[in-house]
């Protein structure tokens, strides 16, 4: 009988335990803004906007020996958008992330499906975390991670308006196809990454769909040997748009110290070539930062980059910031002096002073829970006479934009089950 026993042990031991993991959690976020010059410059015959917009989100993730998987259903709206005897809402339920994750082996897998696509400082890629739709895309991703210091992604999407026998003309606002290399490595205490990008936009020629392929191609790099932590980044672009040859490229640099008492300073300064107003060349000569978290740069306030400013005169910004943070608590102060990277000429042909005008901008934060939070923000811009000619409006004006969010996060469910096999 004993030998039974120790047999039937020794069995159960081989067995291989393997864990499931479920969870179901929330996301409300209501933000309230106070826009008077937001985006743009403020119109005398126009009174500021006021609204309190809020997203909505469950989602439910597992995980597992082989597959990972999230699913995210997303609701985006402003408060009085549909009355209060609503049969439908305007903008109704939507899936925000929708993918699996096959891993195949201990270093290889595949994720595909609706997600979120992020990397580095979110400069070319980003999840635009700060708009209540945020952004996802439908691709496939190969990730090849063969140490803990190393990892290759290839991304590959192809978009279509729907199903067709035939082919049809692809009109959103978005790519036709899409194919990039990401490769990531940590050399303590530098992270480098490398990306090269493929980008396919849809045009119409002699009521034909034709595609033009551009390419963005570039480095970033974050040296982090605390309390001085340091980032820079460097990408070209090239090819066609739209039988328009692209010749464009970015560089930045930024560093901040950290002190013992939570105060950090820190500065930089970041160039995005642009094209002449008064260009007489084909050539584009904007770089456009395709996907990335746009609003996190150039301010606040969203003048440029944030669905405007493209094939436009480009921006160098040259910014400071001064932060200091506790556990619970965080206030920052970022001016950012803004000037063209190109000629802006006026509506009389005379070339303009290149400098923009500066924003400043004041953010305090303060986490009431791990899973609660309370954000406010006022920015300002003093605007200059070029600006007016980029945008309109009265730069002599004033043109602020003040916000307040509650962030609430909590976990509703979850587990971790172990079976064997």
């Amino acid at each position: 009988m004993k030998r039974i026993v120790i047999v039937i042990l020794l069995g159960v031991m081989k067995q291989t335990l393997f864990a499931q993991n479920f969870e179901i959690s929330a996301a409300v976020r209501p933000r309230f803004e106070y826009r008077h010059g937001y985006k743009t410059l403020k119109v005398d015959s126009l009174d500021a906007a006021s609204f309190v917009s809020q997203r909505t989100r469950l989602n439910f993730a597992y995980g597992s020996e082989k597959i990972n998987a999230y699913i995210s259903i997303q609701d985006v709206r402003v408060w009085g958008d549909v009355p209060t005897l609503n049969t439908a809402d305007n903008n109704g339920t939507a899936i925000q992330e929708a993918w699996a994750e096959l891993l195949l082996t201990p270093k290889f897998s595949l994720k595909l499906g609706r997600q979120e696509i992020s990397y580095d400082d979110e400069r070319i890629f980003g999840a635009v975390g700060w708009a209540q739709q945020a952004r996802s895309h439908d691709a496939l991703l190969a990730i090849y991670k063969p140490n803990s210091n190393n990892q290759f992604e290839l991304g590959l999407a192809l978009n279509a308006n729907s199903e067709s026998v035939f082919e049809t003309i692809y009109t959103l606002n978005n790519y036709k196809s899409m194919q990039y290399i990401w490769y990531h490595t940590k050399l303590s205490p530098l992270d480098l990454s490398f990306l090269a990008l493929n980008n396919g936009l849809a045009f119409i020629e002699n009521g034909k769909q034709e595609v033009d392929y551009n390419q963005t191609f570039g480095a970033h790099a974050k040296l982090s040997p605390s309390p001085f932590n340091a980032e820079a980044s460097l990408y070209f672009q090239t090819g066609k748009i739209a039988n328009r040859k692209v010749q464009a490229y970015n560089a930045s640099i930024y560093g901040s110290y950290t002190f013992k008492n939570g105060l950090k300073p820190g500065l930089g300064v970041e160039y995005l070539s642009g094209t002449d107003m008064d260009a007489t060349n084909s050539h584009i000569n904007s770089f456009n930062p395709w996907y990335g978290t746009n609003h996190k740069f150039n301010g606040s306030m969203d003048y440029f980059y944030v669905g405007n400013h493209i094939n436009s005169v480009g921006l160098v910004d040259v910014y400071a910031n001064l932060t200091y943070s506790t556990e619970t608590f965080s206030v920052s102060v970022m001016p950012h002096m803004f000037s063209s990277a190109a000629t802006i000429t006026n509506s009389l042909n005379n070339e303009m002073d290149s400098y923009l005008g500066t924003e400043i901008d004041a953010t305090i934060t303060y986490k009431w829970t791990k899973s609660v939070s309370f954000q406010a923000g006022y920015s300002q811009m003093f605007a200059t006479e070029s600006m007016a000619v980029l945008k309109g409006g009265n730069p002599h004006a004033t043109n602020n934009w003040a916000w307040a969010m509650i962030t609430i996060k909590p976990s509703l469910f979850k587990t971790n089950l172990k079976f064997s096999e």
